[in-house]
């Protein structure tokens, strides 16, 4: 793949998780009954930074969790083990919002898998999407609720989300 163009540089990716952070508190009216809960792989590095965010600006500490969505993705063979999802975080989520943490929304099957791994966990009161980038395309009837940057693109074309924590970079590029 070609880089045809960078989207964003690390001071566009901070200010853009500044603004969803400010977004998450307003939202909420706060966030007592927060979760924050980063769709791994690049998800959780996201929640991780939006979540320093939000206690710099509230003051108060936000629950996190990392999900693995392997076991409920459509595109692999089901088995019986246990999802690693589940295990992954012990809290209960009833009752509280949970604000998904992904890179980029495209088709929306990653955010259906999240789903049913967070319904599997408990019941909560509602689950909100935060995403970095969200490409269009969608498979599936879902939307994001805090967008860092809309980015019409094309089929051909791939969005990569590279992070300080797992590329030892920060920039998001448009490849072909």
């Amino acid at each position: 793949m070609k880089t045809k163009a960078i989207i964003m540089d690390e001071k566009a990716i901070e200010r853009a998780l500044f603004r969803i952070s400010h977004e998450i508190i307003e939202r909420n009216k706060g966030v007592e009954n927060v979760v924050i809960v980063g769709i791994k792989t690049r998800g959780w590095p996201l929640a991780l930074r939006l979540v320093n965010k939000i206690e710099e600006i509230e003051g108060s500490n936000v629950p996190v969790f990392p999900l693995d969505i392997t076991y409920y993705r459509d595109d692999y063979e089901k088995d019986d083990r246990a999802p690693l999802s589940v295990k992954s975080f012990d809290y209960d989520i009833k009752d509280m919002t949970v604000v998904l943490v992904d890179d980029v929304l495209y088709t929306g099957r990653t955010v259906r898998a999240a789903l049913d791994a967070v319904v599997d966990h408990g019941r909560p009161k509602n689950v909100k999407l935060a995403v970095l980038i969200d490409r269009g395309h969608r498979e599936l009837p879902i939307r994001a609720d805090f967008i860092g940057k809309n980015v019409p693109t094309s089929r051909s074309e791939r969005i990569s989300v590279k992070l300080e924590e797992t590329d030892e970079t920060n920039q998001v590029v448009i490849a072909e």
